[in-house]
């Protein structure tokens, strides 16, 4: 992450779906199930401690990480 103030966009992809009982530890977090067998956490993160927080719901759920993308946006300067 930068050192802006603001929340960074992240991707996060672990093997096979995530039932619903367990999307709640993710919190503002879209949990999407793709077709390659594979759920995809999207959404902003405050800072790295919460990225942290997020890998370890991650491990303590017993999931296969697959990927974790920062997702790059665009500055526009007006």
């Amino acid at each position: 992450m930068g050192h802006s103030d603001e929340p960074t966009e992240y991707e996060i992809r672990v093997r096979g779906g995530l039932l619903s009982d367990y999307a709640h530890w993710f919190g503002e977090m879209a949990v999407t199930i793709a077709p390659q067998a594979e759920t995809i956490i999207r959404g902003k993160v405050t800072d790295q401690a919460a990225l942290h927080g997020l890998l370890a719901a991650i491990r303590d759920l017993n999931m296969t990480l697959l990927l974790v993308r920062r997702i790059e946006t665009e500055i526009q300067d007006n």
